[in-house]
């Protein structure tokens, strides 16, 4: 199946594993902006085109693109992957792409997570002070989960949980 592999990443993580998936799967990869650059015509010999970015206030970054154009891939396997730095059986994860995906996507589109972690070094500075905002928040509330502990701890700093055996799923789906 010829597939396409388009991804944006901030600090590493969405790109280590789009060149996971690409290699697994054989296929082309390509920045979201290359892809943005690109004429329609460009995407029409893929059977498959999977995009990825990162978790972002409830939502995959930069995916508008990715849900314009999906509406005339319709058939194509299409599939959507997010790189974020909490845990996969978060509940928040089915709400982040519940918010991304109209009910109409959600019947053609995939979604898929994968863990990555933050590096701290590598983010832009609204993303740093966000972020660094968000774990203070945190800090500062009273009666705090045992989730909510744990994350506040990985948080704190730069970490790395990324494993090649998230893309499992995706490439399962894929192969078909």
């Amino acid at each position: 199946m010829k597939t396409l592999v388009v991804y944006t990443s901030q600090t590493g993580f969405t790109q280590r594993y789009a060149e996971w998936l690409a290699q697994e799967m054989n296929a082309d990869i390509i920045n979201l902006k290359e892809a943005q650059k690109k004429e329609v015509t460009f995407f029409d010999s893929y059977e498959a085109i999977i995009y990825g970015g990162w978790a972002m206030a409830g939502t995959v970054s930069k995916v508008k693109w990715f849900l314009d154009k999906a509406s005339s891939w319709k058939d194509k396997r299409l599939a959507l992957y997010c790189v974020g730095g909490g845990p996969s059986d978060s509940p928040d994860i089915k709400g982040m792409f519940n918010n991304t995906l109209n009910d109409d996507q959600k019947k053609y589109i995939k979604t898929f997570y994968c863990q990555g972690g933050f590096n701290y070094e590598k983010m832009n500075i609204p993303s740093k002070m966000a972020m660094k905002m968000f774990v203070s928040s945190l800090k500062r509330k009273k009666n705090l989960t045992e989730d909510e502990k744990i994350m506040v701890e990985k948080m704190s700093s730069s970490y790395d949980i990324s494993d090649k055996k998230f893309i499992e799923p995706i490439v399962e789906y894929l192969k078909k």
